[in-house]
């Protein structure tokens, strides 16, 4: 699919300024420039987070109210429940509590809804699970925003609610004794884009702060806030590039046994990266509640059994082989049956359903499809009755907001910018279909719909040097917001050694005039083996990694996009 390389907006005076106060290789000034930082103490700062800069806890609305409700719960020796959504984020949430809170709650519970029989969110199955129970409080977290009505049963049945929310609030907010959550209109907390698993993070800081506690135990859980941050993809700037820096230093040592046997079958090796969390560790977990149970996730990151540990975790790996095999076949399906429809190529939105869709994976394949075709794609499912589905957005495209422009034809719904989830009645399905692609086609360009490379500035390849790399990596952790940059290379050639891997992969050798021999990576790019052995110039834009073999380290291009 034809891509469009453009060169990231940069302020070359700003760049020229700070190259003199850092004096480092220009290209890092560009860099930093292109991610707003313009000074020698804001480039410290970024180079060298650290702990001390996380924000106070109590300029987070509610949060004294929230705390003195548990302080409550502890002095009557209460029962109280943890409720999570059964994603990454929700399930290392409720570790992260469940490990701090059941040292000082005299009765504490989790509850993980079942993603099929309940849905997102806050269900009325829960409450009743609490009532049955004698609970008297439910901590929700990663989900209740917008659960009105679930909080309002649940008062009228004597059991108050805590909310640890980051997702977009309605107008009004859920009648609970708390809500923790940044984006809410009347929260003046300096930082938006904290992770469900970080709002969690913030409720046991402020207790550890008020009651004067050792912060060591606080410490020890980032390993799980660095997962969540990672895995539910939010910014990667302010607390959570801190949080996810530490957490990561805390995972690649941790000593909880089902951390260590998730690394283990995840086949990944330390040090760990993000894109390891993404795409290694986060899938095991985000199978558990796909596939089956989501509690079995919690139950291994509870663990402190080595042998149940190990046995949850391969159990997660077995599910997740499953949930491969039915999201590619969900999103060839998708694919095929998109470009069924005669006047596909003009649509700018993609709406499919069917029926024997598997829910656990729709959000997967959702995104494999619009990234295929570059538009936003909703893929639906049906679901005790329902239609149900999965929306994933592509750039400048705020799917949440056209989603919400179709909620009277809608039962339920709530995500963010980039993703949402919806249910609505099969009889809507049409007129929502039709609705969504009028709102996209009135707010989407052409330009937009085609797939476009973010170029952060030009490189020879001699530059790529060892003390090059060094530098390169302090950026990191990558993620929205601070992605891992991708550079442009003018004139390549192959020297000969080129070729095709697994089919479809393409293996490049290639130098640059002057320069030394280079090596990279082109995924599903093998149509283009014929051009690179043709010895004729090209251009390529990429990004750098360290590939690990055979214990052995060297640098790599991983390549985005190749012109001719």
């Amino acid at each position: 699919m034809k891509k469009i390389w453009k060169p990231i907006p940069t302020d070359l005076e700003e760049v020229k300024t700070l190259q003199k106060e850092l004096k480092i290789h220009p290209i890092f000034c560009q860099l930093l420039v292109q991610r707003n930082i313009k000074t020698y103490d804001d480039a410290r700062r970024f180079f060298r987070p650290n702990l001390a800069y996380l924000h106070d806890p109590f300029l987070m609305k509610d949060m004294s109210i929230a705390l003195e409700r548990i302080e409550a719960a502890i002095l009557n020796k209460e029962k109280v429940l943890l409720y999570g959504d059964y994603d990454v984020d929700g399930t290392t949430s409720v570790a992260l509590m469940y490990n701090f809170f059941v040292k000082y709650l005299h009765d504490i519970d989790y509850y993980i809804p079942d993603r099929y029989k309940e849905g997102y969110g806050i269900s009325f199955a829960g409450i009743d699970y609490a009532k049955q129970n004698g609970i008297s409080l439910i901590i929700a977290i990663d989900c209740g925003i917008t659960a009105t009505n679930q909080v309002k049963t649940a008062k009228n049945l004597g059991i108050d609610f805590i909310i640890c929310d980051h997702h977009l609030p309605k107008e009004k907010l859920p009648n609970a004794v708390a809500v923790l959550d940044p984006k809410r209109a009347d929260c003046e907390y300096p930082f938006k884009e904290l992770s469900g698993c970080g709002i969690a993070f913030k409720l046991v800081q402020a207790f550890i702060e008020k009651n004067e506690l050792p912060t060591k135990k606080l410490w020890e859980s980032l390993d799980l806030v660095a997962i969540s941050i990672a895995c539910d993809i939010v910014p990667m700037i302010d607390e959570n590039r801190i949080l996810a820096h530490y957490g990561l230093q805390q995972l690649n040592t941790t000593n909880k046994v089902g951390l260590q046997a998730l690394i283990h079958e995840s086949g990944r090796k330390t040090p760990l990266s993000i894109n390891d969390l993404v795409f290694g560790l986060g899938p095991l977990i985000n199978a558990a509640g796909r596939l089956a149970d989501a509690h079995t996730a919690v139950h291994l990151m509870l663990s402190e059994n080595k042998y149940v540990a190990y046995d949850n975790a391969r159990t997660l790996k077995r599910r997740n082989e499953k949930r491969k095999e039915l999201d590619l076949l969900i999103g060839e399906e998708a694919k095929i049956l998109f470009k069924q429809d005669p006047n596909w190529e003009n649509q700018k939105s993609i709406v499919l359903f069917q029926p024997h869709w598997h829910k656990g994976v729709i959000g997967i394949a959702a995104s494999r499809v619009a990234e295929h075709f570059n538009r936003p794609a909703i893929i639906l499912t049906e679901s005790n009755g329902l239609v149900v589905g999965s929306a994933r957005s592509i750039r400048g495209f705020n799917i949440h907001h056209a989603i919400q422009e179709c909620a009277d034809l809608l039962e339920n719904f709530g995500g963010h910018t980039h993703a949402a989830g919806l249910s609505l009645e099969l009889e809507n399905l049409d007129a929502f279909t039709q609705r969504f692609e009028m709102i996209a086609a009135n707010n989407l360009s052409v330009s937009q719909l085609i797939s476009e490379v973010g170029i952060s500035g030009i490189l020879d390849l001699k530059e790529i040097t060892p003390a090059f790399w060094n530098i390169l990596k302090q950026f990191a952790p990558f993620g929205p917001g601070n992605r891992s940059p991708i550079f442009a290379t003018k004139n390549v050639e192959d020297i000969g050694y080129s070729k095709l891997i697994h089919g479809d992969h393409l293996k490049l050798a290639i130098k640059q005039k002057n320069s030394e021999n280079y090596y990279g990576i082109a995924f599903k790019r093998g149509n283009e083996f014929e051009k690179v052995k043709a010895k004729k110039p090209f251009h390529i834009c990429y990004k750098i990694e360290e590939n690990n073999w055979r214990e052995k380290s060297y640098m790599q291009l991983l390549i985005k996009d190749l012109k001719f």
